[in-house]
């Protein structure tokens, strides 16, 4: 009989408790702990059990669930009788930052003293058994109740002191999903406060703490070491590209097909593979993502649950106010390609409004990526990986992604490409300027917004918008030429089923010229437009299309005038 499929259950007592279906994780620990890494870093993306696997830990450890194992047995770390005499025996310091999110620095910093107050109040028993000093008494109070910044820094490592003298054992201390507060920090604009005030807490947490006998962080990034984890020497870092705890988070393909087999869809596993695997950690790869098996197990239909558990507001933000080069890349992303980036594992936030390969880094670490492939550049001494989109199920969330740019000009939108679809070029230049209005500002509202590059992030985005819209029935295709504000855009009719081209179907091709007024050369936007045309015949970009005999008359040529936000489209 199938095990009953639990959803968002991140307890380890009330998945084993209740006989949820689980998959047996448990050998991390014994991999973990034979490691003898004084503090182990684990990146991996949102929703693939890493707030499970440190309460896995935390359950197993603690010293509150002292003769308490049987919830281990029959799993594979109750065999080894050494790890059943270890499990119980530590005071444990468990914290999770899942929820310190917020658009302001002293919102942030509240949060982050609200859970070291309950990390507190959770062992008050040592005020009450009289254990403390009376200095240690104001400090735990004072903690309870308002902390400075340097009382914050140093709250943890007291209270490991407090513990490792109440049980004569150092601590293990578990941080889960560190890096959420900066991101946040870095999204809302207070990354300085919020890395000044982070730097002091991990630096006698981890570093100056003689109470510590080991501990793990989790979380999506791995965050420079010159931002919060400087001359923390005793750091293992073990990011998607590492070989340790390779199968310890996410599920491998064995296990997918089992639970398939388990609840009688061994069937679809095919659909299954396509829409969900694709990650790679170390060298294993087939890993698919647990939250859309497990959703997939329960309502038994495929669909992008791990892309909708998030927002992805960061991810959108680095894309629509990013440069040229990044719509371009994307778009290649969208339609199969693969890219060959450049990639720094340690992200730095600082850098993702300037380098386009710390986006991409990002990206890989946050799942939406793959590494196809990684080798070392003779010319840089840099990794160059191989990157493509992870799965359908990604694909999809970048599409959705891309239609919400235009949702507040939605009916208008879609009136551009119905009158573009019809050859009605007077209401493509009432659809388009009123796209333009509404949407112009959206692409280049970072942190450096520029007059001279908003026109090129607009229409960059506006192309992402129609590739993926027309992308059943037009093959699309992109080039920046050279200059500045010159972009082509060639629209080849397609037959949906197999993305042949049709050349005597009732769809034209179509060229489109985009190009922003230099008004040192022309005098009006007619002067533009025109401008743009004669630079599609003069560079004859229909050559293309007529050697896989389109007809020319079959072949429409758009040139688009941009100025500010006024747009002039001419045929």
């Amino acid at each position: 009989m199938a095990r009953t499929v639990g959803i968002g259950i991140q307890s380890f007592d009330k998945l084993i408790g209740n006989q949820y279906l689980y998959i047996d994780k448990t050998d991390f620990i014994r991999e973990w702990w034979e490691s003898g890494d004084d503090v182990t870093l684990i990146t991996r993306p949102r929703r693939f059990g890493k707030t499970l696997n440190m309460n896995m830990l935390e359950r197993f450890l603690s010293i509150e669930y002292a003769d308490q194992g049987e919830i281990f047995e029959g799993l594979s770390i109750w065999k080894d009788e050494k790890y059943r005499n270890l499990q119980g025996s530590m005071p444990v310091i468990f914290l999770s930052f899942a929820d310190v999110k917020a658009n302001t620095f002293i919102l942030a910093r509240e949060k982050i003293c609200m859970l070291i107050r309950e990390v507190y109040r959770k062992h008050d028993y040592l005020l009450e058994e009289g254990f403390l000093k009376e200095s240690e008494k104001v400090f735990f109070c004072k903690v309870m109740t308002e902390m400075t910044d340097s009382e914050v820094a140093y709250s943890l490592k007291n209270l490991s002191s407090y513990l490792s003298g109440y049980y004569g054992k150092k601590v293990v201390i578990l941080l889960d999903e560190y890096d959420t507060p900066l991101q946040e920090a870095w999204v809302y604009g207070y990354w300085k406060e919020m890395v000044e005030f982070i730097r002091g807490l991990f630096n006698s947490t981890f570093k100056t703490n003689p109470y510590l006998e080991r501990a793990v962080m989790t979380g999506i990034t791995r965050i420079s070491k010159e931002s919060i984890f400087s001359d923390l020497n005793n750091l293992e870092v073990v990011t998607t590209t590492s070989e340790k705890y390779e199968d310890s988070f996410g599920f491998t393909e064995e296990e997918v097909w089992a639970a398939l087999q388990e609840c009688g869809l061994y069937e679809n596993r095919l659909a299954v593979k396509n829409w969900y695997d694709g990650f790679t950690f170390g060298k294993r790869k087939d890993i698919y993502n647990p939250w859309s098996i497990i959703n997939y197990l329960d309502k038994k239909r495929l669909a992008t649950y791990w892309a909708n558990t998030s927002s992805n507001g960061l991810v959108d933000k680095l894309i629509r106010e990013g440069s040229a080069d990044i719509k371009i890349s994307m778009e290649n992303l969208l339609k199969g390609e693969h890219l060959y980036r450049e990639v720094d594992e340690q992200i730095i936030f600082d850098q993702l409004d300037a380098d386009e390969n710390a986006i991409w880094s990002l990206f890989l670490a946050s799942g939406y990526l793959k590494a196809e492939s990684c080798e070392l550049s003779e010319d840089t001494g840099a990794d160059m990986y191989e990157l493509a989109l992870t799965n359908k199920e990604v694909q999809i969330m970048f599409q959705k992604m891309i239609r919400k740019w235009f949702t507040r000009s939605g009916t208008v939108y879609n009136g551009f490409i119905r009158a573009l679809l019809q050859d009605d070029v007077k209401s493509m230049n009432a659809y388009m300027n009123r796209v333009a209005l509404a949407t112009f500002s959206y692409f280049d509202s970072g942190r450096n917004p520029s007059m001279e590059t908003q026109p090129e992030r607009f229409y960059h985005g506006f192309v992402l918008g129609l590739a993926v819209e027309l992308a059943d029935r037009y093959i699309i295709t992109s080039n920046r030429e050279s200059g500045f504000g010159r972009y082509d855009v060639m629209m080849e009719p397609k037959n949906g089923a197999d993305n042949a081209v049709i050349k005597d179907c009732d769809r034209d091709a179509i060229i489109m010229e985009f190009k922003v007024k230099d008004s040192g050369e022309e005098k009006s936007l007619e002067d533009t437009a025109d401008a743009a045309l004669k630079q599609i015949d003069k560079q004859r970009y229909q050559a293309d299309l007529e050697s896989r005999g389109f007809p020319g008359d079959r072949i429409r040529k758009y040139g688009f005038a941009f100025e500010g936000k006024e747009v002039l489209i001419k045929s």
